[in-house]
């Protein structure tokens, strides 16, 4: 019999977090199929509209063109479903298969999804409450394992502690479809960038000093800057569990900057995992996350992914409307002479036009997930773990550690035009800041 979650199961499983689609919840109860699970559940916008009840394709005519060589994918009946057999089989092949938990799909009832809104409601922040609630029309939620802790029943025990980082964008992109206008982009990481506009709206009250060139370096040194300016100002792209509860940054939406209340309250909980003097833990577990990231080689394979786009937006949004036989909207705004310079992609073939796309939205998922890395001190008794090991000199310390990627979500094509936006957005925004900076100077 298939096992389905209904109304008395909703009360076992809490608030983990949430993003801009989906919900989710860690489990707490005692059943054996769902220990150390977390479960993501979809959210519908509050502006009137149902969750997906029809069976119709989750993807749209011309997405099935982009991905047509992936039969599983442009068969998905839903959204959800799209999204598995996305990470399944076109991210996992990327990426590695170590490194990805595709999940699986697990019966949920109206009733269950409509006590767990009920039961969260009061940790979710405001504005995400406001925006959207759970799609109660949604029969499924996608069952993972909790990757802020180590399996359950597995080798070893006592405290494991994780971290969650969201690297962004790890390089500067040198495509020859760049504008004048935006040629900015080829010096300045999108992410500083990016700072600038979400300042200018409120989404942030302070400029991180994070730069992804950092986190993506190959540098033990400038690996560990980037960590500390991520601890310093966490925003929505650095989160940290002890024993699988949340000890720093925000659960649903960006924390506050790092003061030295919260700094040595966290320091006082990483005592149970780092053995260092007072007051230096924190910076060995920075250390220690920088070592693990320089071994494990997971920011390498990341960044092979991100650089999928070699073409920028600018140039991608024009294979965009090749593929939706549209009118170019960019070239129609440019000059005769501007216009040649795209002359090259308006005429590629329907299968260039559709590799370029694929290609931006893949790297787009690489460049908007999260890296979850796990850790637990090792004791002599366990040489025979199956985990990957990263030994900290100051403390003398080994510990075992394993990495996943989440958050890998199929970026859709209908969002294009929406992307070319925003980054021209981001562009203007932060120039004018610049300016301005000037000239109280």
């Amino acid at each position: 019999m298939e096992l389905i979650l209904r109304e008395e199961d909703a009360a076992e499983w809490v608030y983990r977090g949430e993003g801009a689609v989906n919900l989710v919840l860690s489990y707490t109860g005692s059943s054996p199929s769902f220990i150390g699970k977390v479960m993501r559940i979809r959210k519908v916008p509050r502006n009137g509209s149902k969750g997906v009840e029809s069976s119709n394709l989750a993807l749209t005519e011309h997405e099935c063109l982009v991905w047509k060589d992936v039969v599983e994918l442009i068969s998905s009946s839903d959204e959800e479903i799209a999204n598995q057999k996305y990470v399944q089989h076109v991210i996992q092949p990327l990426l590695g298969s170590k490194f990805i938990d595709a999940g699986v799909h697990v019966s949920v009832s109206r009733e269950f999804l409509e006590s767990v809104e009920k039961n969260v409601i009061s940790q979710r922040p405001t504005w995400r409450v406001d925006a959207a609630g759970v799609d109660t029309h949604c029969d499924f939620g996608l069952l993972m394992s909790d990757h802020s802790l180590f399996a359950h029943g597995s080798q070893g025990s006592g405290s494991c502690i994780s971290v969650e980082i969201k690297p962004k964008c790890g390089f500067l992109p040198l495509s020859r479809f760049i504008s004048e206008g935006t040629v900015i982009k080829r010096r300045i990481t999108r992410y500083e960038m990016h700072q600038a506009l979400k300042l200018h709206q409120g989404e942030i009250s302070h400029l991180s000093a994070y730069n992804p060139l950092d986190l993506f370096s190959g540098s033990k040194e400038r690996i560990y800057k980037a960590v500390k300016d991520l601890f310093t100002t966490p925003q929505n792209n650095f989160r940290v569990f002890l024993n699988g509860s949340l000890i720093l940054g925000g659960l649903g939406g960006a924390a506050e900057n790092t003061n030295l209340c919260v700094a040595k309250a966290f320091e006082d909980e990483l005592k149970s995992v780092i053995q260092a003097d007072t007051g230096l833990c924190t910076e060995n577990f920075f250390t220690l996350i920088a070592e693990t990231l320089k071994k494990s080689g997971v920011l390498d394979q990341l960044l092979e992914v991100q650089k999928l786009d070699t073409i920028d937006i600018e140039g991608a949004i024009h294979a965009y409307y090749d593929i939706t036989s549209q009118q170019c909207l960019v070239c129609r705004d440019l000059s005769e002479e501007e216009v040649k310079r795209y002359a090259s992609l308006h005429s590629a073939s329907l299968d260039e036009s559709l590799r370029i796309v694929k290609d931006y939205l893949i790297a787009a998922t690489a460049k908007d997930c999260s890296l979850m890395i796990c850790f637990r001190p090792r004791k002599e008794e366990d040489s025979g773990s199956v985990y990957n090991n990263v030994y900290l000199e100051s403390t003398k310390q080994a510990f075992d550690f394993k990495v996943y990627f989440i958050d890998l979500d199929l970026k859709h094509l209908s969002k294009m035009e929406g992307y070319y936006k925003l980054d021209k957005k981001i562009v203007s925004c932060y120039k004018q800041m610049i300016k301005m900076d000037e000239e109280m100077k």
